[in-house]
């Protein structure tokens, strides 16, 4: 009755645990709806950045083209003056005479025009500021910050503009750096005035040229300080946003390089930054130009930015908006989405929930109806599996998946010393000890992870002497597809395996007396047989073969001559060339061995290896001209091993060849009479496991060895 009681209670739990699990399924629905909630508000979030990717983007691109604009306005002016016909024909004429200003026609006049040409258009493109520095003493030079200059092909001042400033090393290496026949740009610097200042360089083509690089005469250098004019056109017209703002950076170094004037008030040129600065918007978008994200600004606040890169120049224009200003309205909206679906959620879960627990309570009740019903089923078919288990001479147990010992018969519990009965509960461990458990227990837990049966043999070591078990373990599945346990048939096999161990001794006593007697009948071949049978063995192991593989190539080897009973002593012992009909007769001794023995039960194909030796791998062997796979793997490896012996061993009329020259031998002879895998096989085993060592006696002559 207690099986029983324990079984109800078991039973009880199982629904109890179907209770549990389907609130589990409530609850998991519910957090289901949670996180589909929390991605709808994701997704909402995701498509107001996208709106904001856009807008920014916009934004960019319009200031970018306006910076653009202002760039190409520049060149546009210098080319303007550069088309000029009266300063092109003066920079020809002074080209063409080497420099020398007195050989140009009516020089002082065209240098005056010229000089007065630079002036209006210096004051008309923006190239003219006001010389800095005071003005008091006459005899004191004034800064000059930004001008025009007339270069002549080396890159000297031929005329310039008063405000011009002197061509000091920097404005120096940009001239004498610049490509011949290319306009070029020294970018944004502190000028003389700690002004940021730029400078442009516009080459002059020979009057009648064809503009190319060794058609140039001279070039126009411009210089100007940078101010509203550019900054101007990174304001947005009609801007809303208080946070908003557009500024230009450049890379310098290991720093970013903050080049137009600050939100905060920072000039242009005065703030520079670490490029490896965390999650520093110039940064990021210096290094993917076009790209958008959330970043840090330079000064730390959390921000919307996208960049655009402008043409021509290492500039990278940056729009950007605080987060907080660009997504409150939005975060305020999802945030009031999200309560929204959570208290709609919560509601359906809390009706789902009383439903459900009204409808348990009452499948709870029949539940324990129908487990009453099955238990006794159960209870009346476990005893007859007890009676009819207890019948067999072996023993059966099931464990469940954590090694608890589920059911036992009457010989599981005498292999443990107790009770059937008592072992029910207990584990493998507690019932069977630790040196019997080990390997049952490694062999359920691969039955349990791979769901297929699996059969083992142990030696077991008891103080009556060995015994050998065999024990088969199956997976027991429950309804579904787990393996929920697995049944254990252990049975003593000793005496099968003492049996077995008796017939081979006597089949191997058998074979080294028939070997004996084939060895006294032909003394030239004497050990032959044992030998191929030895390097036989040797290639089997070295190809992996397994183990009937390998005692078949044993046996077959070493009975293989058996046949030369039937061959007369005088061929046998024959030291001179045998006839075509004495070849054949020993030739013909192979297959009388394998008709010998035929009769004969081994494990493995020992008669039909005997039978093939003599085919070729290309068809041309003999008795049934047998090619390629056709032949069995085995006679594959005697024939290797016994053209082999046959090579090395010394005869009483004859040396026996190297190991080098049989090993020759052995490889011309593969795709023809050898297979290449039992030939590379055994000269792997003569090179690095030490063949030649343990064959080196083989190459002795037979009267050697007798001593």
């Amino acid at each position: 009755m207690s099986t029983i009681e324990s079984d109800r209670g078991k039973a009880m739990g199982k629904v109890n645990h179907r209770v549990a699990v389907a609130g589990g399924l409530l609850l998991l629905c519910a957090l289901l709806g949670l996180v589909a909630v929390h991605r709808f508000v994701a997704a909402e979030g995701e498509r107001e950045m996208q709106q904001w990717q856009v807008r920014l983007g916009i934004v960019a691109a319009s200031r970018a083209q306006a910076v653009r604009e202002w760039k190409d306005g520049q060149f546009a002016a210098l080319s303007g003056l550069a088309d000029n016909l009266s300063l092109q024909l003066y920079l020809t004429e002074l080209s063409l005479s080497g420099g020398q200003s007195s050989a140009v026609t009516d020089q002082s006049a065209q240098a005056e025009y010229l000089s007065n040409l630079l002036i209006v258009t210096a004051e008309q493109s923006g190239f003219s500021e006001p010389a800095q520095g005071a003005g008091v003493q006459a005899n004191v030079k004034r800064v000059g910050v930004a001008g025009l200059a007339l270069l002549n092909r080396d890159g000297e001042i031929l005329v310039a503009t008063p405000g011009m400033p002197v061509l000091d090393s920097r404005l120096h290496d940009f001239v004498r750096g610049s490509k011949l026949g290319s306009r070029g740009i020294l970018d944004l610097y502190a000028g003389p005035s700690g002004q940021p200042t730029i400078a442009f360089l516009q080459p002059i083509f020979a009057l009648q040229g064809e503009n190319l690089p060794a058609d140039q005469v001279g070039a126009i250098l411009a210089v100007r300080m940078v101010a509203d004019d550019l900054f101007q056109r990174l304001e947005q017209p009609g801007e809303i946003l208080k946070s908003g703002q557009t500024y230009l950076v450049r890379k310098s170094s290991a720093t970013v390089e903050y080049l137009s004037p600050l939100q905060d008030g920072t000039p242009p040129l005065k703030r520079t930054l670490a490029l490896d600065t965390g999650q520093l918007a110039a940064a990021g978008l210096l290094e993917r130009t076009g790209g958008f994200g959330v970043f840090s600004n330079y000064q730390g606040a959390e921000v919307l930015a996208t960049s655009r890169g402008i043409q021509g120049l290492p500039w990278v224009l940056i729009r950007s908006v605080d987060r907080t200003e660009a997504l409150a309205a939005s975060d305020r909206r999802q945030s009031t989405l999200l309560i929204g679906l959570w208290l709609v959620i919560a509601v359906v879960t809390a009706t789902i929930i009383a439903v459900w627990r009204h409808g348990s309570s009452m499948r709870v009740a029949a539940a324990a109806e129908n487990l009453e019903k099955s238990n006794t089923q159960l209870q009346t078919v476990s005893n007859f599996l007890r009676v009819v288990t207890d019948s067999q001479p072996t023993a059966f147990a099931a464990v469940d998946g954590q090694g608890q010992i589920m059911f036992a018969n009457s010989k599981a519990g005498e292999e443990a010393g107790m009770l059937a009965s008592d072992l029910v509960g207990k584990t493998l461990l507690g019932a069977m000890g630790a040196d019997r458990t080990e390997q049952l227990e490694r062999a359920n837990k691969q039955v349990v992870e791979k769901g297929q049966p699996m059969t083992e043999w142990r030696v077991e070591n008891r103080a009556e002497g060995r015994r050998v078990v065999k024990s088969d373990h199956i997976p027991l599945k429950s309804k579904g597809q787990d393996v929920s346990g697995v049944l254990m048939i252990l049975e003593d096999i000793t005496d099968l395996v003492d049996e077995r161990e008796r017939r081979a001794r006597i089949l191997r006593e058998l074979v080294q007396t028939c070997v004996a007697v084939v060895d006294r009948r032909d003394p030239f071949s004497a050990h032959h047989s044992a030998r191929v049978a030895e390097v036989a063995s040797a290639i089997a192991h070295a190809m992996h073969m397994d183990e009937a593989g390998v005692e078949t190539c044993d046996i077959a080897g070493a009975l293989m001559n058996l046949g030369k009973v039937a061959v007369p002593q005088e061929v046998l012992t024959k030291s001179s060339k045998l006839t075509d009909a004495e070849l054949a007769m020993v030739r013909e001794s192979v297959l009388t061995s394998a008709d010998l023995i035929q009769g004969v039960e081994f494990d493995g194909p020992v008669a039909e290896t005997i039978r093939q030796i003599q085919e070729h791998w290309d068809g041309s062997g003999q008795p049934a001209g047998l090619a390629a796979e056709e032949i069995l793997l085995t006679a594959r490896v005697v024939a290797v091993a016994n053209a082999f012996v046959g090579m090395v061993s010394a005869r009483a009329y004859r040396p026996g060849m190297t190991f080098d020259d049989a090993a020759k031998a052995l490889m011309s002879g593969t795709g023809t009479a050898f297979d290449t895998r039992p030939v590379s096989s055994l000269l792997n085993y003569l090179d690095i496991e030490g063949g030649r060592e343990r064959w080196a006696h083989f190459g002795y002559p037979p009267e050697s060895e007798q001593h």
